[in-house]
């Protein structure tokens, strides 16, 4: 491992505490911040790298392996929603003791639940050498679904699901949700369909004019650090957004922490599981595992922001979101290394492509084919 790699916990808290420290003393940065779109432009050159690194001749065997998209389908659109809404009715209805009503951020954990990954499980596969191919096809799954189907879960999920079961106060006075398919299908284009473009542009080029061996083992191996470096300072900019939020209301940041840690630790977890139950390769339980455990935080924000107002419990809810995700999935990086070390996966070949197979591996009917 390198330097910046074998430290990352590190580095990310050290992130973290500048971005707080910063937002604190000096909150004029939050203008130019948001006016150059610096969140923006430091999320699509993390995912650039990752998204360069794909196979894209192996996506037409991706998008065939039926077993793995209907799982990915499962988690994201049944389990992952479903636990959220039932974290957030746990924490933030009234109705369980101790914990006290609050609807805005009840609110706000929906708008995150019903977001499902675009973004950062891409960096959070790749450190954990995860299948870049299996992450990059379920995300681009995912996200055809997302477009047409984000605001119906809104609107069911937070407005028609709470009525029905009696808890009317928690959306009292909300009539609707005005959450188009153009806003999603804008969040989308920006945070995935730039970087994915960047991506398949310098693979197919790169590999053209100076061959797959040179890319792989020169060109990549240069890029890999953009990742970690747009990460940290994506974090630090992200915090420093909120610095004084955070210092102002330290007890509702763990508030809202607490379901979050809970909901990332579990679904990863389940997904995990779930992909070994059906015999994949550690690679591609990795991918599955990581991108049912991520959300789309930049299209709750958005919508929060739209809906609500930038100064809303809510939109501070969905804020929170990011803040919390980036030093639980890194922990979850470790957990899946171990994971990799710790179980035996021979004969685990559901989904297996060509890149994740050993050198020395010949193909097989179970590696080629996705049962």
């Amino acid at each position: 491992m390198g330097f910046l790699d074998k430290y990352l916990t590190v580095w990310i808290f050290a992130a973290m505490a500048i971005g707080v420290g910063l937002g604190y003393i000096a909150p004029s940065v939050v203008d130019p911040i948001q006016d150059y779109y610096l969140i923006e432009i430091g999320l699509i050159a993390m995912m650039y790298p990752p998204l360069a690194k794909v196979n894209y001749r192996q996506l037409p065997r991706v998008f065939s392996a039926w077993r793995i998209l209907s799982l990915s389908l499962i988690q994201n659109w049944l389990i992952g929603p479903t636990l959220m809404f039932i974290l957030a009715v746990v924490f933030f209805s009234g109705l369980v003791p101790p914990f006290p009503a609050h609807p805005e951020y009840f609110l706000g954990l929906i708008f995150i639940g019903m977001a499902r990954c675009i973004a950062m499980v891409l960096v959070w596969n790749d450190l954990a050498d995860g299948s870049s191919e299996y992450a990059a096809g379920l995300v681009a799954f995912n996200s055809i679904f997302q477009i047409v189907t984000y605001g119906v879960y809104i609107a069911f999920f937070a407005l028609y699901l709470p009525q029905l079961l009696g808890m009317d106060a928690l959306v009292a006075g909300i009539g609707q949700f005005d959450i188009t398919v153009e806003q999603v299908f804008w969040a989308i284009a920006i945070f995935l369909g730039i970087p994915f473009a960047g991506g398949v542009l310098t693979r197919f080029g790169g590999v053209r004019t100076r061959g797959e061996e040179w890319y792989e083992e020169e060109f990549v191996p240069k890029i890999s650090p953009v990742t970690l470096i747009a990460l940290l300072f994506t974090v630090i900019i992200m915090f420093a957004t909120q610095g004084d939020n955070i210092l102002a209301q330290p007890t509702d940041v763990l508030w809202i922490a607490v379901p979050l840690t809970i909901y990332f630790v579990v679904m990863f977890l389940v997904s995990f599981t779930m992909g070994r139950g059906i015999g994949a390769d550690y690679s591609t339980t990795t991918a599955i595992g990581f991108t049912a455990a991520s959300n789309n935080f930049e299209l709750a924000i958005a919508v929060a922001v739209a809906v609500f107002g930038v100064g809303s419990g809510v939109a501070f809810a969905t804020v929170v979101g990011p803040l919390i995700e980036v030093p639980v999935l890194l922990a979850l990086v470790n957990v899946a290394i171990y994971f990799q070390q710790k179980f035996d996966w021979a004969g685990y070949e559901t989904g297996q492509l060509e890149s994740t197979r050993p050198a020395d591996e010949e193909p097989t009917q179970s590696g080629t084919d996705d049962d």
